[in-house]
Formats: structure tokens, sequence, C-alpha cells
């Protein structure tokens, strides 16, 4: 076959639409630099992402709302991928992976699956040719005959993070730390207010996120009386500037594929401390873990790394370079396209 021919490449996810994540960045990221790279990509999810891709991603809305058994969401899926007629159907999570399994053969010569979190189990990426890990843990829990890892990546800032200044300014009263996530259950947001509760270091903590959790959360910070500690700010689009200029970002979650929050948080030179959870334990010295997640522990980590801010941005200094070297989009795409190919053969 010609190695250098572009190709059309169908992407699948199939979340309902009420939120913007980890695995949906990374079909975004992908899919404009394939495009760049002059592949026709096809992105088909639920409508409310279709602002989310440039022009030169073709979005195809599906009603993946409905449940994977669902006919009228089989059709849909079904007839899309015969108008695309993709040489590579690359879904993402386990829903799509299942969805893609039921297609017929002959309607995507080549499936490839991405499994971005931990779950039970893997069995819906049995039926795919190719599946890609986004850690080593998941790596090492996935059953396949075929599997690859390939870690995600993030545009990368080259600009120095000036903040050199912001230990020494004598007005600033609090540390300013920083979580990240979508307001479910599994990013354990409950656990580090409960943690924050019980810190000696003074310090401010502002959550970046909407979800289902918001009204727990709210009740959780006015029962703790922590309404001047605690922030809930929402969504936030663009949270370059916010990594830049907080001086701690904090992992709190039960389980995770590869959090973005720990590459994007260690691209721009701001220390990370977490939960024993995939990404983190890869990256992170073991003095920035919590052992078992615990508010207790949880808690005794954040006042540790407070009290020495400088010694914990330097302990992470191996990890943000590597991050800038191997975590890139670029990297990520180089991968992903060498494996098409390499599966197409």
């Amino acid at each position: 076959m010609n190695r250098s021919r572009p190709l059309t490449i169908a992407l699948l996810f199939a979340t309902p639409g009420t939120g913007w994540g980890g695995m949906e960045k990374h079909v975004s990221d992908l899919g404009l630099e394939l495009a760049r790279r002059g592949h026709s990509v096809h992105v088909m999810a639920h409508g409310s992402y279709q602002a989310r891709f440039p022009a030169k991603v073709h979005f195809h809305p599906l009603p993946v709302q409905c449940s994977r058994l669902n006919t009228r969401l089989r059709f849909a899926l079904r007839q899309c991928i015969r108008r695309i007629k993709p040489d590579v159907l690359h879904s993402h999570g386990n829903k799509a992976a299942q969805l893609a399994g039921r297609m017929a053969p002959d309607l995507a010569p080549l499936r490839v699956g991405t499994v971005h979190g931990i779950k039970k189990n893997h069995k819906a990426f049995l039926r795919q040719d190719t599946v890609i890990a986004v850690s080593p843990w998941v790596f090492e829990n996935l059953e396949h005959g075929n599997k690859h890892l390939i870690y995600n990546g993030i545009a990368i800032d080259r600009a120095p993070r000036a903040d050199d200044h912001r230990a020494m300014d004598v007005h600033k009263t609090r540390a300013q730390c920083i979580a990240v996530g979508r307001l479910e259950p599994v990013k354990g947001f409950h656990t580090l207010i409960e943690a924050w509760s019980q810190l000696v270091q003074p310090a401010q903590l502002t959550i970046y996120g909407e979800g289902s959790e918001r009204p727990r959360l709210e009740r959780l910070i006015d029962t703790l009386n922590l309404q001047n500690d605690v922030t809930l700010f929402g969504y936030c689009e663009d949270l370059q500037p916010i990594y830049r200029d907080a001086d701690l970002t904090i992992i709190s979650s039960e389980r995770e594929g590869f959090s973005y929050v720990l590459i994007e948080a260690l691209a721009a030179d701001c220390p990370v401390i977490s939960t024993p959870v995939a990404g983190p334990l890869e990256l992170l010295p073991e003095s920035a873990l919590s052992p078992d997640g615990s508010d207790q522990s949880l808690r005794a980590i954040i006042d540790q790394t407070l009290s020495d801010l400088p010694g914990t941005r330097q302990a992470q200094v191996p990890a943000m370079q590597r991050i800038k070297t191997t975590f890139t989009i670029e990297a990520m795409v180089d991968n992903i396209e060498r494996l098409y190919r390499e599966a197409m053969t």
C-alpha cells in the first residue's frame, strides 16, 4: 500500500453531550492534527459537540444519548459509516468500542479502539483490530493481543513561567491552589473539600469544572464553613493562564486513565500532588502522592507540600521537562498515525 497517501479516518465517541472532558478533548486534538496533516477526518458524536470541531474536520451528529443496543442509533451509525467509507474506524471509550464492534467488517477495514479509563472490564474492545492504552496502568490491565501504549499529548506553551516574584509577594497571605475536572463522584472533590477543612497551612482552593455533584459540594462547603476558603468556579475554557498563576494543582480522583490535568499543570511548571492514580503514579515523585486517597492522607500531603512549595517544584522539574518533550500533540499523533499505517499493511 501507499504509506504516504492521505487516509479517511472516522473518529467515534459516544458520550451524551452533557460535558467536555479528557476523552472529548483528546478526540478534538487528534482530529484537528490529523486533518492538518492532510487526512480526511470525520467525527461521529453527539450533536452538541459540533461547534467544538472546525470546518476542516467533518462532523456527523449521532443520537449517541440512546443506549448502545438502540436500533435507531445502530442504524444511524451504520449509514454514516457507509457514507464515509473510512480506511480507519477509531472508537474512543467503551460504548463507542461496543458500537463499532457490532458493525459489519466490510464497513471499516481497520478498527482501532482507545481505552481512556480504568473499567471493571474492557470486553468492548475485543472486537477491535488494535487497541491503544493511554497509560501503563491501563495497558497492563488490558487483555488484547494487539495493544499499544500511546500517551495523551497537549499543545505546549514554550514561554517561561515568570512566577518567582509571586513567591516573594508580601501581600500574598495564602497559597493559591486549584483542582480541575468534571464535578462527578469519581473526581473525589468531596474528599478534597473534607481535607481542606482540616488544613493547618493557609490556602485558597478553586475548583474548575461543572457536573452533577455541584449541589452536594456546595452543601458540603457550607456545612464545613469553607465559603471563604473553597470556590466552585465552574467550567473554564482556557485553563493555561490558571495553571501558570497557581501555586499548586491537586488531583483527588478515585481513578483515572491518564489525567490531562496532570500534564497541563506540569507543562505550565505548576507542581502537582495527587491521589495514587494512573499518570501521577508514573510521573510524580512518591512525596507528591497521597498513599490511600483518604481525606486524612490528602490533608497531610497538602500541608506538607504547602510548607515547602519551592522544594516541591524543584523535585518535579524532571517531570515538567519530560512533559514538554514526550507528551505533545505532535508526538501523540505521530504514534497514532504510525499505528494506523502499520496495522493496515
